[in-house]
């Protein structure tokens, strides 16, 4: 299973036939190396909340590749008045996909979406574990530190996916706490340094979480695993 970091948010994740983004913002990111034209075999497409941030280019992907949107219901229809293909969830639903099992969890954060027409009501936002092939990837969207984490414990979380940008997210601190409370074998930090308002220090991050190895993924670095739960340190991260 490979894992890209495609900065902000957003990854793109690849294990056979399955190929999908997570929160697709890449127009207008500062931060983003890759374009939308890079994508033209999406399978499925993740998105956490409303905000253009995080559902960034997901119409535009999912049209063009036929993708499957995997949201909460109010965005689900926003996205299917625009005849985008979706599969709605909400909140504590687990289901079974043909490439593996996804859970909706808990995210304490907003979810409007901006239109030409002002902003109309996005749902809960949300978190996601996508398991396949016996690995767990949990993303948490945007959210503030909840006690809820400490329910993923039980989830045995192979790679966690956390804010650390603070504003409107969790910061360093909270997140060290999250990952007390989650106990994930690897983190990726994430949501720093694309704007002012939330840099931050991964570097900080990962000097201060002690029972999880911290990968600091540069934009466009990849994480590999491998089976059998053996994960092979093929990454591009920062010194």
């Amino acid at each position: 299973m490979k894992i890209k970091y495609l900065g902000h948010a957003g990854f793109y994740i690849e294990d056979g036939d399955f190929k999908a983004l997570i929160d697709p913002f890449l127009s207008g990111n500062p931060k983003a190396k890759a374009s939308v034209d890079e994508f033209d075999d999406i399978n499925y497409i993740f998105v956490t909340h409303g905000h253009g941030d995080h559902l960034g280019d997901t119409v535009e992907i999912a049209k063009k590749t036929s993708a499957s949107v995997i949201t909460n219901f109010e965005i689900s229809l926003y996205l299917g008045e625009q005849n985008v293909t979706t599969h709605p969830m909400h909140i504590g639903g687990r289901t079974k996909f043909d490439f593996g099992t996804v859970k909706m969890t808990t995210a304490l954060h907003g979810s409007g979406i901006q239109t030409p027409n002002g902003i109309i009501y996005g749902g809960n936002p949300c978190g996601f574990i996508i398991e396949r092939n016996g690995k767990k990837i949990y993303h948490a969207g945007d959210t503030g530190l909840t006690l809820d984490m400490k329910l993923l414990e039980d989830e045995n979380i192979d790679l966690a996916i956390l804010p650390i940008g603070g504003n409107f997210t969790m910061d360093v601190d909270d997140a060290i706490r999250a990952v007390d409370f989650i106990k994930p074998k690897k983190v990726v930090p994430i949501h720093y340094g694309t704007f002012p308002v939330i840099e931050a220090s991964p570097e900080a991050f990962k000097n201060k979480v002690i029972n999880a190895e911290v990968i600091i993924l540069k934009v466009n670095g990849e994480y590999t695993y491998i089976c059998l739960n053996l994960p092979t340190k093929r990454y591009n991260h920062i010194d």
